[in-house]
């Protein structure tokens, strides 16, 4: 079984035991409703038959207690389920159509924007189309995380530099610049620039085709 396919599983079995951990609260919300009306029932009883008041006292007690764990598993019912890594996040209304991904362990939030879309074919300037995408991108994260770290990542496909060869050394080069090219940007839209890291990462961890190979990943540091 090959990695994307383990990483695929991973997913899918954290995602059943989320779904599994909800069904749970809701199964043990529903036993907990059940055994307080036939408390009730019994406390009502007797009263009726005027029975030992410790006995009833005792069963107000147990009444309450049940009240108290039915109230909590509401509340965590209420909750959403805990994100998937490396699975689609919940975005707000700025990032609509945008690929991003929330990796709660590694407590990141990542946007990912094909090469495409920001750049000319071997070039680092942006497209003037681009700066509407990373307006909105800027918009989220002055929203949503304000004062996070912001990793900017350029990344290339494994097809040496030809075309451009007199502009770059190699794909590393490229994708340094284009890293630089969009933090910059970042940066005169209002980002510190010390809250900004361009990095140029390559050709490491491609994608499954080197269209979406070529692209810059734009990381929030969500617990920094």
């Amino acid at each position: 079984m090959n990695r994307t396919r383990m990483g695929l599983l991973g997913a899918a079995m954290i995602s059943l035991v989320a779904v599994g951990c909800q069904n749970k609260m809701h199964d043990e919300n529903l036993a907990l409703h059940k055994q307080n009306q036939e408390l009730q029932s019994q406390n009502d009883q007797l009263r009726g038959n005027q029975a030992d008041p410790n006995q009833i006292a005792q069963l107000q007690g147990q009444i309450a207690e049940r009240d108290a764990k039915i109230n909590d598993l509401q509340n965590q019912l209420r909750q959403p389920a805990p994100a998937v890594p490396g699975q689609p996040a919940e975005t707000s209304n700025d990032l609509a159509g945008i690929e991003v991904t929330r990796d709660v362990r590694a407590g990141t939030v990542t946007v990912n924007l094909p090469g495409d879309v920001l750049f000319p074919s071997g070039r680092a300037e942006l497209k003037d189309t681009a700066r509407v995408t990373l307006n909105k991108v800027v918009n989220a994260i002055q929203k949503d995380y304000p004062g996070k770290m912001i990793y900017v990542d350029g990344y290339a496909d494994t097809d040496p530099v030809s075309k451009t060869k007199d502009k770059w050394k190699d794909n590393l080069d490229l994708s340094a610049a284009r890293a630089r090219s969009v933090a910059t940007y970042l940066e005169t839209k209002g980002i510190p620039s010390s809250r900004v890291v361009p990095r140029g990462m390559n050709t490491s961890n491609p994608k499954k085709s080197k269209d979406a190979s070529r692209r810059v990943e734009i990381v929030v540091a969500t617990r920094s």
